[in-house]
């Protein structure tokens, strides 16, 4: 087998490949969201489009749960934010402080990573981009993108499911010195 037949194997299967659908259905979830955005006016519709994406990585089992997790963290990231922001405003140590707070919080409501994670992201995109306007307001509005990205992403997920690929039952005992005996244990 040559050299970029190997490689071929090692990458996977391009013949029927479910990276093609999944660009699909990702690129219909991250315009739609876009779009859901704009025609609420939201100023940053790309705020959806991130969170869009970042759901689009799972099946709808899979993204259900962590997405109320992450739909938790940014309703705590964008309180805290628009308290530190008007309060706190440009205050490195009082962000630091809300991000333990945060951290602290989330173990209190037993709540996992991802919704810290969220709430951490929301907090520092509120606090510490410079903007004139009512933090209040760009709490507002983050809150919305974003969860407006997680919507559009779990509706499409479960409207047109990913295919699920099947797993490879025999690779090339010569590709990369692996047996195939090895490999498929």
């Amino acid at each position: 087998m040559s050299v970029f037949g190997q490689l071929r194997q090692l990458i996977g299967n391009q013949e029927d490949s479910p990276t093609l659908i999944h660009s699909l259905r990702t690129a219909v979830a991250v315009a739609v969201s876009v779009l859901v955005a704009r025609l609420f006016r939201l100023p940053e519709s790309y705020w959806a489009a991130i969170a869009t994406l970042i759901v689009m990585q799972s099946t709808l089992g899979a993204a259900l749960p962590i997405s109320v997790q992450r739909f938790v963290g940014t309703i705590l990231g964008a309180i805290a934010g628009g308290f530190v922001g008007t309060y706190f405003p440009g205050n490195v140590a009082a962000f630091g402080v809300t991000v333990l707070a945060l951290g602290l919080l989330c173990t209190a409501l037993q709540v996992d990573n991802a919704a810290y994670r969220y709430a951490s992201i929301t907090l520092t995109i509120i606090v510490m981009v410079p903007r004139a306007d009512n933090k209040w307001m760009i709490a507002m509005h983050r809150f919305s993108e974003i969860s407006i990205g997680i919507a559009v992403a779990l509706v499409i997920t479960a409207v047109w499911p990913e295919p699920m690929s099947a797993p490879a039952t025999t690779i090339d005992p010569d590709t990369a010195g692996v047996s195939a005996e090895a490999a498929n244990r």
